[in-house]
């Protein structure tokens, strides 16, 4: 992305973010009492969470320290607290509007005295919202899926695949998060293991900080581990992000093929937002499995969960994908519901199946309210194509 086009991006999203805090600071200052000296706290502590987390990716950029991990992450669980904040405080606006038309509201909801409590309850709701999906982040589930693939693969009866999608790996997704990541993951013993892009959140820099990358090469597979790229690999630059990969074990597939131990085949594509970053565009999946023997399982990685229908008429036996991360915070998942075919979960069309995850990590806050953050553990069963019953 060329210098001036981020300019503007930026720009933008910093209106954006600057009139949401705007409104609800606005709001809320008129539910602290004139009189009270705890506007002046409110002004101030209100000030310092909104600004917290662009100064705090500004000074990351500029030079990592711990004053800047903490303003990350402050900021990071602000994200969350606003968008819960402003969600509360439009409900009420929607309450007081039809009240004016309609007059429903006892007269002793309408003092000072009630909206400084409206205030104290919505606060104390949304921090236990924020705390349970902090709490919900880091506790990843198992997901088990076991799929029947109507093929051989040479001796292979079965296949035990462990996935993941999105780990952000960075400040937020630092050692100790990376060390449960490889526990659980080692723990299903797995055939091989598969990372359907978003590996790295934007900026290498706290990665290679808290070296984490050794994280990565704790993991055992004796097929091997096998990433691809996603959207914000080339956020944050995606040569240098699928270099440090590769350096620490991972085989980074780019609109690339490779066969496994003769049975099956392992395709990655590069993320769709290549040529936004890029300038140079990926291959359709056709022309990626054009030289694929299709008598063999064939299994593709693509980050974001687009045209399906491209897949399965490609021959792909299974997809795996990410990105969605459903939402992250409900509701949004129900924006993502209506973006994407399958925004979570497993799918079948025709002979091929889709398995989106919702993730590992996340982006932005570390907090998920509207799903769990999981490793897939899928089970293939290879079993031979029966023919069909010819009619006397």
């Amino acid at each position: 992305m060329k210098n001036y086009q981020f300019l503007v991006f930026f720009s933008i999203v910093l209106l954006i973010y600057s009139a949401i805090n705007y409104y609800i600071y606005h709001r809320g200052i008129q539910s602290v009492p004139v009189d009270s000296g705890l506007r002046n706290w409110f002004r101030w502590i209100f000030i310092t969470l909104a600004a917290s987390y662009v100064i705090g990716r500004f000074l990351e950029r500029m030079y990592l320290s711990v004053f800047s991990d903490v303003l990350v992450w402050i900021g990071s669980f602000w994200l969350a607290t606003m968008f819960y904040f402003l969600l509360a405080v439009i409900l009420i606006d929607l309450i007081r509007l039809s009240n004016y038309f309609i007059g429903y509201l006892p007269s002793g909801w309408l003092t000072p005295k009630a909206a400084a409590n409206a205030l104290g309850l919505t606060v104390i709701v949304v921090l236990i919202t924020v705390f349970a999906g902090y709490v919900n982040a880091i506790s990843p589930r198992i997901k088990n899926l076991t799929i029947d693939v109507k093929k051989q693969a040479g001796s292979l009866k079965e296949l035990n695949i462990a996935m993941a999608s999105d780990i952000h790996m960075g400040t937020i997704i630092g050692s100790r998060r990376m060390a449960k990541l490889v526990g659980l993951i080692n723990g299903l013993k797995p055939d091989i293991i598969l990372f359907a892009g978003d590996i790295v959140d934007e900026d290498l820099a706290p990665v290679i900080r808290q070296n984490l990358g050794e994280s990565l090469r704790r993991l055992e597979a004796p097929m091997g581990v096998y990433g691809i790229t996603g959207n914000h690999e080339y956020i944050g630059g995606a040569e240098r992000a699928v270099r440090y990969l590769q350096e620490h074990g991972i085989v980074m597939l780019r609109d690339s093929v490779i066969k496994i131990a003769g049975a099956f085949y392992i395709a990655g594509r590069e993320d769709r937002d290549k040529p936004r970053f890029s300038g140079k565009s990926r291959l359709e999946v056709a022309q990626l499995l054009e030289n694929v023997d299709k008598n063999l399982p064939v299994i593709l990685m693509d980050h974001q969960p687009f045209n399906l229908g491209n897949a399965q008429a490609a021959g792909v036996d299974l997809q795996l994908s990410g990105h969605t991360h459903h939402g992250q915070i409900w509701p949004l998942n129900y924006l993502t519901q209506a973006i994407y075919e399958v925004s979570m979960g497993y799918k079948k069309k025709g002979d091929s199946h889709f398995y989106v995850s919702p993730g590992f990590g996340g982006w932005g806050p570390p907090v998920r309210t509207g799903n769990r953050p999981e490793i897939v553990n899928i089970k293939i069963r290879f079993l031979p194509s029966v023919p069909p019953v010819s009619s006397l």
